[in-house]
């Protein structure tokens, strides 16, 4: 279907095709035929395709600029090392895909087998899919309409071969736009243990984020939780903590409880993150007992225990 306007009552809509906001749209004869309203097929190859993935866990922000692909990568790194744990990291900012940098990849491509494509490997258990692998210079521009990058998520999600996977952990555009909602259908049979939202201390990037929980609740995503980033500069000399983002309407920890979320925790700024990802090279290497380190490490296990409880009570009810 080509662009559609925004007042758009949608494919499945009573008032497809029918509605006034339809005049003048390309697709008005399409949806009130009622053929837009006909399921993807590649939402059952989808879901067939993921019988092999244990978890699937999405990293969203509503500003960008706050961490979000960088949480991805070392959420990936966490629980990687642990070597009898398999972890694929899936980058669906097609714009923006700062992922082959940060997990030191850069030049790499993508290969074909006859079971889909291959992901590009860090380590034997630890695999990753970016459209930045596609391009031929890391400084080319991805410009394409919404369908477009809806088409290669989905290519993404039924055709990369990932085997099988503990935890799929899928690298989000900031907001709350083609890219979110494609994922999330897609993988909506599938089941999403969560999403994992990522923000700063100031009011203008939480404000965003409350706009991202809103979409959580409207398509139904369960929010595993909020994580703080950059939140306060701890000084390697005299150890003492400075607010360089001041919260100054309370934090992530005041919106959580507002909103009744779990707040994941607090990662503090460090320099060394910042240039372990342009050396493309896991922070947790470099400083093992950094204060970001430990956050890291606690925020890694709440995760985890978040989605194995939801695993488990999803076998008791199978089980009952």
């Amino acid at each position: 279907m080509e662009e559609v306007p925004h007042d758009c009552p949608g494919a499945d809509s009573a008032q497809a095709g029918r509605g006034a906001s339809c005049q003048g749209c390309p697709n008005q004869r399409l949806c009130a035929s009622g053929a837009g309203a006909t399921p993807d097929p590649a939402i059952e190859e989808i879901k067939e395709k993921m019988k092999t993935v244990k978890h699937k866990i999405l990293v969203l922000s509503g500003k960008g600029g706050v961490g979000k692909s960088t949480f991805s990568a070392h959420l990936a790194h966490g629980l990687a090392e642990d070597e009898n744990t398999q972890v694929a990291l899936l980058d669906i900012d097609i714009c923006g895909p700062s992922i082959p940098k940060i997990m030191g990849l850069e030049g790499e491509q993508v290969h074909q087998s006859g079971s889909g494509w291959s992901p590009v490997y860090v380590e034997d258990n630890l695999g990753v899919m970016s459209v930045g692998f596609l391009l031929s210079s890391p400084d080319d521009a991805v410009i394409w309409r919404g369908p477009k990058k809806n088409g290669m998520i989905k290519q993404f999600l039924r055709d990369v071969d990932w085997g099988e996977v503990d935890y799929l952990i899928v690298d989000t555009p900031p907001g709350t736009s083609d890219e979110h909602l494609s994922v999330v259908q897609y993988l909506a049979a599938a089941r999403i243990d969560g999403a994992v939202l990522i923000t700063t201390p100031q009011e203008v990037s939480l404000q965003d984020v409350r706009k991202e929980i809103t979409f959580c609740r409207k398509v139904k995503l369960p929010v595993i939780g909020v994580v703080e980033n950059m939140s306060g500069f701890i000084c390697p000399k005299c150890k003492k903590e400075s607010q360089i983002f001041p919260p100054t309407t309370g934090g992530a920890e005041l919106m959580c409880q507002d909103l009744e979320v779990p707040l994941l925790g607090r990662v503090p700024l460090d320099p060394l993150i910042g240039k372990n990802c342009d050396k493309g090279q896991s922070f947790f290497i470099d400083a093992p007992d950094s204060p970001a380190t430990l956050a890291y490490r606690s925020i890694i296990q709440r995760i985890q225990e978040f989605c194995d409880l939801r695993q488990s009570k999803e076998e008791n009810l199978i089980n009952s």
